[in-house]
């Protein structure tokens, strides 16, 4: 899994194995976390299962499967399919804090505003709470789910938690009393692989799926609010039974710092949608524009200046940055050099800015 985000003014990327942190201000040393040189698990430790659907955990290739940053981007966690769950923090330098270790195989992490605890969704559909405060402490199970959890994210409140799983449903659950279900955002045709709650729009939820939509939601009481074919958006319009067979599967929406700019990037297309989030009355979600990529891209990402990081299936040119200028999104920098020691293009990087 290649993905990208920020953790303050750290850039932070990851693929394969291996994590890599690179300061965009400062001339600073990068940090590398390279999971298949990181702790073993304790011979003597075991599973709810012993088993991951009949494998092994030995079997588990290192393999970075999630990534999330704090809300404050004071800290960092990660887990790989070996089943370890890492807790770095970044500052004053980066330091991990714990590894520990889960039941199955995750999918989804996600910090608690108030950064207290970490919370992470695996393959069976369970989420458990592991403390920050406590670092060493082991994970409690939270909450289940009858099928796999692709998504997860929390309101800024702390109160309620959304949980997206394969069978088109989006949960919203009170996180101190995980049995008490506060509502379903229901109306997805396919599987939700993506939520995002809007930092200037705290009661609305973003939602992505591989249905090829993205829905607006009034969460607290799953309201859908608005919904967008992102087929029915595109420059060159295609019939009905061709927008049907090639419906995107949106696989990361993400919000400008300032929340002015909403970005859609779905799997396998070279554009990335933008909307915009505003209150007429009631919240509306607005297309603004499209950027058309040179490469297929893998990932995206705001940094705190609102600039757009996009990651790409390129060797030449693996990473671009584009600035919002004069009602349009341009290159901001051609001048990014990516030195790299292996096929990924991402376990060493270097950036010069003009």
């Amino acid at each position: 899994m290649a993905a990208v985000g920020f953790c303050g003014d750290w850039f932070v990327s990851t693929c394969d194995k291996t994590l890599v942190a690179v300061h965009t201000k400062q001339s600073r040393e990068p940090f590398v976390f390279d999971c298949s040189v990181a702790e073993k698990k304790p011979k003597n430790t075991t599973d709810d299962n012993n088993s991951d659907e009949g494998v092994s955990e030995e079997t588990g290739s290192d393999k970075v499967l999630a990534f999330t940053v704090s809300p404050s981007g004071k800290l960092v966690a990660l887990t790989d399919d070996t089943k370890r769950l890492v807790l770095f923090h970044c500052e004053p330098s980066w330091q991990c804090i714990s590894i520990r270790w889960v039941v199955r195989r995750c999918t989804a992490l996600v910090f608690s505003h108030a950064e207290d605890e970490l919370l992470v969704a695996d393959k069976s559909g369970d989420v458990y709470s592991f403390s920050v405060v406590a670092p060493q402490r082991e994970g409690e199970l939270k909450m289940g789910h009858l099928s796999m959890l692709l998504a997860m994210t929390m309101s800024p409140n702390d109160k309620y938690i959304m949980t997206a799983d394969r069978d088109e449903k989006i949960r919203v659950s009170h996180l101190r009393c995980p049995y008490n279900i506060q509502s379903f955002c229901l109306g997805h045709q396919q599987f939700v692989s993506a939520l995002l709650v809007p930092s200037t729009h705290s009661h609305c939820l973003l939602s992505g799926s591989g249905d090829g939509t993205v829905k607006l939601w009034e969460y607290e009481s799953g309201r859908r609010l608005q919904s967008w074919d992102l087929t029915e958006l595109e420059e060159t319009p295609s019939s009905e039974a061709e927008r049907e067979q090639k419906k995107p599967t949106v696989c990361r929406i993400s919000s400008s710092p300032d929340g002015c700019h909403i970005a859609v990037l779905c799997e396998r297309v070279s554009t990335v949608q933008f909307f915009t989030l505003e209150l007429v009355g009631t919240e509306r979600l607005t297309p603004h524009s499209r950027l058309c990529l040179p490469h297929c891209p893998l990932d995206m990402t705001f940094d705190p200046e609102g600039r757009l990081w996009v990651l790409m299936d390129s060797h030449d040119a693996p990473l671009q940055i584009y600035s919002h200028r004069r009602g349009y999104w341009e290159v901001t920098c051609d001048t990014v050099h990516v030195h790299t020691e292996c096929s990924c293009n991402l376990c060493y990087c270097c950036y010069d800015y003009k």
